[in-house]
């Protein structure tokens, strides 16, 4: 079990944390990191590309032209696919590009993420923020005392801290997650990862 320091508000050393092994310090696999993330993308994706058959477009209702006699190949109608305006021949139609993940792989995915950003020395653990309102200015300070201004950074926040959540989900490359919403793709898809105490406890829980 590791020790890390904790910083504050003003980006100092306000104490340290403790982290599980079984959480931060496993060997990444690789391979299901990017099985799971391939996952996370494939659903998001619309699948709304669709094209029309030759059932469906528009005319054809007639031969375009007599069978024999005009020295021109015979066609049947103006919908086939080979004729200018006709219908596509396997063009993609609406669909789901989701496909199944199991959960123990999304959670060994998870732990592999955080190892690695502890390995690299890319994880921060900060203090509890005690927004009473939603100030952005103390969070661009915080992140400026951390050389991390300008930079792409996750921010991991309790579920129930929402002015923490205000303060910073308005600066340019920071994005901030609830601890609940936590996923393989936001804990690689930045150069720093920024968790806050409870949400530490939470993360240590569920993957522990």
């Amino acid at each position: 079990m590791a020790n890390v320091k904790v910083k504050d508000i003003t980006g100092k050393d306000a104490g340290s944390a403790k982290l599980e092994d079984s959480v931060f310090g496993v060997k990444p696999n690789v391979a299901v990191m990017h099985e799971v993330v391939r996952a996370q993308r494939a659903s998001w994706r619309q699948g709304s590309a669709d094209t029309k058959t030759r059932s469906q477009v528009r005319g054809g209702g007639r031969k375009p032209f007599r069978q024999k006699g005009t020295g021109r190949a015979r066609q049947g109608t103006i919908r086939a696919a080979q004729m200018t305006g006709g219908g596509v021949v396997f063009g993609p139609h609406p669909r789901s590009y989701a496909f199944k993940v199991n959960s123990k792989e999304v959670k060994l995915s998870m732990r592999s993420a955080l190892s690695a950003k502890a390995a690299d020395n890319q994880l921060i653990i900060a203090k509890d923020f005690a927004f009473k309102k939603p100030a952005t200015k103390d969070a661009a300070k915080f992140l400026k005392a951390l050389k991390l201004d300008g930079k792409r950074v996750t921010l991991v926040v309790d579920e129930e801290d929402v002015n923490t959540y205000l303060s910073f989900r308005n600066i340019e490359g920071v994005n901030c997650i609830p601890s609940s919403a936590m996923n393989t793709y936001d804990f690689v898809d930045n150069k720093a990862l920024i968790i806050t105490e409870k949400a530490l406890a939470h993360i240590q829980e569920v993957l522990a």
